[in-house]
């Protein structure tokens, strides 16, 4: 049991790094696509034309600002998220199926697993989207972390905490939900197999990643506290709780607001997933195969 506890975090780590590296990119644009009054230089009309002119304009690396502090805090937050998965799944499993794959199961373990998740990974996020954000008055990571603790304290990065959870908990467990159902049609028999685990991703991050993002938007804002829009709407201070979040994206912009970036979060969510599906799966096949196999030569013949 501890060899497959530890191969599900040595490979809930390397999944989360690259499913929050390789797509990236797209990320920084969904972040700029959300802001409620954009500078008129960061409007933009598509993803492509985003990352074309961010490139063009700020230059070719501009649009990994911030991976730095995401991936410190990815490795961690994915291990904890996987095995804490995995371990409440088959808890959950054996009580209400009998040790079946259960749904509610499925879900129920993705709640859990987003709590630790996020206590990790929110601190990440709102340094990473306020260096994202379009004439960032931040130097560096160690810059934007200072500013923040100096300026706002340390509760700042906990902020949109209630809101992130808000929004993953469904998310997770529409996703995870998603994901073990188009794994029974796809894969019933439970095997290592990377076509049926990318697919399977895909389809659970793309419709997750569609409902969520009026919270993702929300979160958003709280994350980034975006001045401008806030001074238009004479709000002085910091923007703090769900409810706030809600009432101002309203205003600014009716129900159509809690859909900006939709377009940029599901083209991020869904390779994504996909991405970090496919490379749990397959390391979790491979470290359990090599230890089971290294436990076997040990005892030698019976």
């Amino acid at each position: 049991m501890a060899t497959v506890e530890m191969s599900e975090i040595k490979a809930g780590a390397v999944a989360g790094i690259l499913e929050h590296t390789v797509m990236y990119p797209v990320d920084s644009v969904k972040t700029r696509m959300q802001s409620l009054q954009p500078d008129p230089k960061a409007q933009y009309s598509s993803v492509y034309e985003a990352l074309r002119r961010i490139i063009q304009t700020e230059g070719l690396l501009r649009p990994l600002r911030g991976l730095n502090i995401t991936m410190l805090g990815a490795g961690p937050a994915h291990a904890l998220y996987f095995a804490c998965y995995e371990r409440v799944k088959c808890t959950l499993s054996e009580v209400i199926q009998n040790g079946g794959n259960s749904h509610i199961a499925n879900g129920l373990a993705g709640c859990v697993a987003t709590v630790l998740h996020d206590a990790v990974m929110n601190p990440a996020e709102v340094v990473k989207q306020r260096m994202q954000m379009y004439n960032s008055p931040y130097r560096n990571l160690l810059d934007c972390v200072r500013t923040i603790q100096n300026t706002e304290g340390l509760a700042a990065f906990y902020r949109s905490y209630s809101t992130q959870l808000a929004m993953n908990i469904p998310f997770q467990s529409v996703h995870f939900m998603t994901y073990e159902l188009m794994q029974e049609r796809l894969n019933p028999h439970r095997q290592y197999h990377p076509g049926s685990h990318i697919l399977s991703g895909a389809a659970a991050g793309a419709v997750s990643a569609a409902i969520t993002t009026p919270l993702d938007v929300c979160k958003t804002l709280l994350n980034t506290q975006e001045n401008v829009a806030l001074s238009s709407m004479h709000i002085s201070g910091h923007l703090t709780g769900m409810a706030n979040a809600f009432r101002t994206v309203y205003r600014f912009g009716g129900m159509a607001a809690f859909f900006k970036g939709i377009q940029a979060r599901v083209i991020y969510q869904m390779p994504s997933t996909a991405i970090a599906w496919s490379v749990y799966e397959f390391f979790k096949y491979f470290l359990t195969k090599q230890q089971m196999e290294g436990e076997a030569g040990t005892a030698g013949p019976v």
